[in-house]
């Protein structure tokens, strides 16, 4: 097992990290995509019918799968957008990131599996409250994953970039923090009701696409304005 190395940096003068640091590039492009063939496949569950001569009310009775297509890939889709948010602060990666984020991306490549589990139990009408739970602890899993990456690349901030200041530290933890919860209790609320617990998924969807206020620090920002002039 490799031993975690020091490395002078940070607030405190010493930083640790596990293992050899590397540049994150690679990481993000090797994590986009597994995230482009997993948003892909969702489509490949939507079977078309095979009654043509009814047609219309063939593909009405998909609704399900239109459903569990849509949900699924806005919510990949917010995945992939605070994947790089993180990353867009993230210095170096060591062997923890690496592990961790190969954790977050066998997660996602299990997500058209829980799709086409919820599609299908609305579809035949069984089972829809076993398949939100699966569904929503997949995404539940996720938020864990990205918890646990944010907490060990802030640590001591080595690992993280100097575009982002404490505030804008704080701001993205609290953002990762309430996806936690947020999940938690969809996922719970569609073991009791799953037309609910899909409607607070529903939620989670807009609000989570809205930006993260204070993430970018004045730094960054004095940056951004030099390059307007």
């Amino acid at each position: 097992m490799t031993a975690p190395t020091q490395e002078s940096g940070g607030p405190g003068g010493r930083a640790t990290s596990f293992g050899t640091q590397r540049d994150p590039s690679r990481v993000l492009a090797f994590s986009d995509g597994v995230i482009a063939i997993s948003i892909t496949l969702l489509v490949l569950e939507i079977q078309p019918p095979h009654d043509t001569r009814h047609l219309l009310d063939g593909l009405g009775k998909l609704w399900p799968s239109y459903l569990a297509y849509v949900l699924t890939f806005l919510l990949i889709g917010q995945v992939w957008a605070n994947h790089h948010i993180m990353f867009d602060h993230i210095r170096s990666a060591d062997r923890v990131v690496l592990f961790l984020n190969t954790l977050v991306l066998m997660d996602i490549a299990f997500l058209p599996f829980a799709a086409s589990v919820l599609a299908g139990a609305f579809r035949e009408g069984h089972g829809q409250r076993t398949a939100v739970v699966l569904h929503g602890a997949a995404f539940e899993l996720l938020a864990v994953l990205f918890n646990a990456i944010w907490w060990w690349v802030r640590r001591d901030r080595w690992l993280l970039t100097d575009t982002i200041d404490e505030a804008g530290v704080t701001a993205v933890t609290r953002r990762f923090r309430l996806a936690l919860v947020w999940l938690a209790t969809g996922t719970l609320l569609g073991a009791l009701i799953p037309v609910l617990g899909l409607a607070s998924i529903g939620a989670f969807i807009v609000y989570y696409w809205l930006p993260i206020a204070g993430e970018i620090s004045e730094a960054k920002r004095r940056r951004h304005r030099g390059h307007e002039r």
